[in-house]
């Protein structure tokens, strides 16, 4: 015989405690909607106190999702390195609108832009010790695809650094 256990929330929290709980939350950092709807039902509030809870985040400016999308992209860009359709992928992932994706896209100069990209390809063909050029292209161009960088960008960035 099967047993199947059901954890349940060890506390149980009022609308406000939650609501408190989850403006610190949201002050803290940046947070999607997803994030703080998944937060509230860890801890164990039921469907109509989760969206009387965002709306109230909502309407005094804690949970604002082009103002996320924008911190994250700019933070995976700059930190990570990410190229736009990494960035793409991971906002999608967490339910961000297109709109706010292509916001949050467009602060990126196109100049940063390549000079990240040669940047990062320079120092990753550097620490490649493949003595085969083909298998070289595609060491670092599979590193730069996984990256999230633009095919076009990578395979011609790719001829450049390793034929020279």
């Amino acid at each position: 015989m099967l047993l199947f256990l059901y954890m349940q929330p060890s506390k149980t929290h009022t609308i406000d405690e939650a609501q408190k709980a989850l403006e610190h939350y949201c002050a803290y950092q940046e947070r999607c909607h997803q994030e703080v709807r998944k937060k509230l039902q860890s801890m164990g509030m039921i469907p109509i106190a989760i969206d009387t809870i965002i709306n109230h985040l909502i309407e005094d400016n804690y949970l604002n999702e082009t103002r996320f999308a924008m911190a994250f992209a700019r933070g995976k860009f700059r930190i990570k390195q990410w190229g736009k359709q990494r960035i793409t992928r991971e906002l999608k992932m967490r339910d961000i609108s297109a709109y706010n994706i292509k916001a949050a896209l467009q602060q990126f100069s196109d100049v940063d832009y390549q000079k990240t990209l040669y940047a990062l390809a320079e120092k990753r063909c550097a620490a490649i010790k493949e003595p085969n050029s083909f298998k070289k292209k595609k060491k670092l161009a599979d590193y730069l695809l996984y990256r999230g960088w633009e095919s076009h960008l990578v395979y011609e960035l790719v001829r450049e650094l390793v034929d020279a």
